[in-house]
């Protein structure tokens, strides 16, 4: 799972990744709009699991597997731009 959607932050090590994580929480805290696309992409995650863990996929599955790997992409690609956004202000 990438760090877009960590569970936790680690913000007390200190590090790149620990900075990151703890900037995705606050975004998460303070924007309804990430939050939302955030949980979306969880549910995402979790229905593809839930479908790839049997070991037959029906034609109607399989679509869905296309599907909401599509879906997972575009929810990541709309956070990471609104990560990108956010952190451009935080340092202007």
């Amino acid at each position: 799972m990438t760090t877009l959607l960590g569970a936790g932050s680690t913000a007390s090590q200190g590090g790149p990744h620990a900075r990151h994580e703890a900037f995705i929480e606050r975004l998460t805290a303070e924007n309804h709009d990430f939050r939302t696309l955030r949980e979306e992409h969880h549910r995402y995650e979790q229905e593809l699991a839930a479908l790839t863990t049997r070991g037959f996929l029906a034609p109607d599955q399989q679509w869905r597997v296309s599907e909401l790997k599509k879906l997972k992409l575009i929810a990541k690609d709309r956070m990471e731009t609104m990560l990108r956004h956010a952190r451009a202000a935080t340092h202007a």
